[in-house]
Formats: structure tokens, sequence, C-alpha cells
């Protein structure tokens, strides 16, 4: 067989691959991950993860034309070793290039009277966060074509004498 039998065989079977990552118009989907911190996404909402601290987004986190986004959400600072609330406004903002995500979030706390910019974080698509000394989520294992947002461990029960 030919050469060119060949390169049009293999243009084929990679036209509908993505090799250049998500661009503009693109809704962040999946999980992000990188050193102490990771996004997972789908088309209605985010969770995410900065160190001992996390936040939602309620809304598609969107691609813009120069590949930046922000959107709004909410935040928890006081997360580890025990949760202390109220979560706060905040905004999640950064940039995709490629397969790679630089994430920041900006918040608002309203119980100090101040703002607290978190980040920015490099995440990897389809990477799991690794969340080092803070044990606040664990992802667990992702079947294919289910995510499962990233949660707190699971007490360990004890059997009384």
């Amino acid at each position: 067989m030919s050469r060119a039998w060949f390169a049009a065989l293999a243009l084929f079977l990679i036209r509908d691959c993505d090799v250049t990552g998500p661009g503009p118009g693109t809704v962040i989907v999946g999980t992000w991950g990188g050193d102490n911190a990771g996004l997972l996404a789908d088309d209605t909402s985010a969770h995410a993860h900065i160190g001992c601290t996390y936040g939602d987004v309620h809304q598609a986190i969107v691609i813009g034309v120069a590949g930046g986004f922000d959107v709004p959400g909410e935040y928890l600072l006081r997360a580890y070793p025990v949760a202390v609330g109220p979560t706060m406004p905040a905004r999640f903002h950064g940039s995709v290039s490629g397969w790679v995500m630089l994430l920041s979030v900006t918040v608002t706390d309203t119980v100090a009277h101040t703002t607290t910019e978190l980040g920015p974080v490099k995440l990897a698509k389809g990477i799991a966060p690794k969340m080092g000394p803070c044990p606040i989520c664990r992802v667990k294992p992702i079947r294919l074509g289910a995510q499962r947002p990233l949660t707190p461990p699971e007490p360990s029960l004890r059997k009384s004498s």
C-alpha cells in the first residue's frame, strides 16, 4: 500500500480528535487537577479546591474569545480542619491554553471586610487533583462517562466492643 493511502487513513481517523484543547465558546467540563488544587466541572456547575479551601460555581464556565473566563460563585476560606462559614461571594477567573488551565479565585470576605486572592494555580485536564496535607477532599474513582464530585473523606466506623 502507498504512503498516501496511509496518510489519508490517518487523517480520517484523527479528524475528530481535539488535540489542541478546548477553544473559545467551549464549556469547561471534566476533572482538572494540579498540586494542591482541583476543579470538577460539568455543563451547569463547578466545584474547586485551592489548598485547604473550596468553592462552587452555579453556572457553566465558558471559555471566552481570548481563552479566558470569569464567573461568579461562592467560596469557603475556612474549610480545614473544621469548616467555618459562611461561604462568601467570589469570582472564579483564569484562562485555558490547550489542556492547561490557570485558575484564580477572588473572594470578598464579608466577615473580615477584605478581599482574598487565591492562585493562580495550574491545572491540567484529565489529571486527578493532588490534595496535599489537607484531607478535606478526595477524588473517588471516575467511571467512564460519569463524573463524581470531590467529597470529604468518609469517617471511619468503629465497632463497639
